[in-house]
């Protein structure tokens, strides 16, 4: 036997209950952060809702844990896991939105459209190697590692492919939308 846990339900309650809490602070902090930064409530959604999708699917994938051949066991790691997929997601999508403010600034008479979608591929391949070469450590880790981390890495993994996505696919669209709203209700005064 190499080890063995007992988690009895009180610890379990409390450690969901702190698990809670930690992504909710996080996600809390991180909003504030972008308002501050960027001046703007669109980018705080724009990255709050690509950090909830990405949060949501890798948790959605951990109750699938009959499916694969190696522990998926929603713990410390776990939420450390969850918590590091949000700060890496949140990076990339500051980077793309500190594009778009950029841009903004040096063509302000350009349209709107054009400003996030340059700011997307100029940052495109930026984001695309920064993914690669973590997953490429990630899933050297995964294969090569011990079972203890093989979960860790497993989310890990997942919230790098996801968070890429939806920072390119989520934060910036809903950033667009609710700028173009804030735009237009200007425009209408």
């Amino acid at each position: 036997m190499v080890s063995s846990e007992v988690v009895g339900p009180s610890i379990a309650s409390d450690m969901t209950r702190e698990a809670i809490w930690a992504v909710f602070f996080s996600l809390l902090a991180m909003a504030l952060y972008i308002l501050l930064r960027f001046r703007n409530i669109a980018f705080s959604l724009g990255a709050l809702a690509a950090v909830a999708f990405t949060s949501f699917v890798v948790i959605g994938f951990y109750t699938l844990h009959g499916l694969f051949p190696f522990a998926m066991e929603v713990d410390q790691t776990f939420i450390a896991a969850i918590l590091t997929v949000i700060g890496y997601q949140v990076n990339d999508t500051v980077v793309v939105f500190d594009r778009v403010r950029e841009y903004r600034s040096l063509f302000p008479k350009q349209d709107l459209y054009l400003t996030f979608n340059n700011a997307l591929c100029s940052t495109l391949s930026r984001t695309m190697m920064t993914s690669i070469t973590t997953l490429l450590v990630l899933i050297v880790m995964f294969v090569l590692g011990g079972e203890t981390i093989r979960s860790f890495i497993f989310a890990m993994i997942l919230g790098v492919i996801i968070g890429t996505c939806a920072s390119l696919f989520i934060a910036s669209p809903v950033a667009y939308a609710l700028t173009r709203k804030q735009a237009r209700k200007q425009a209408a005064k």
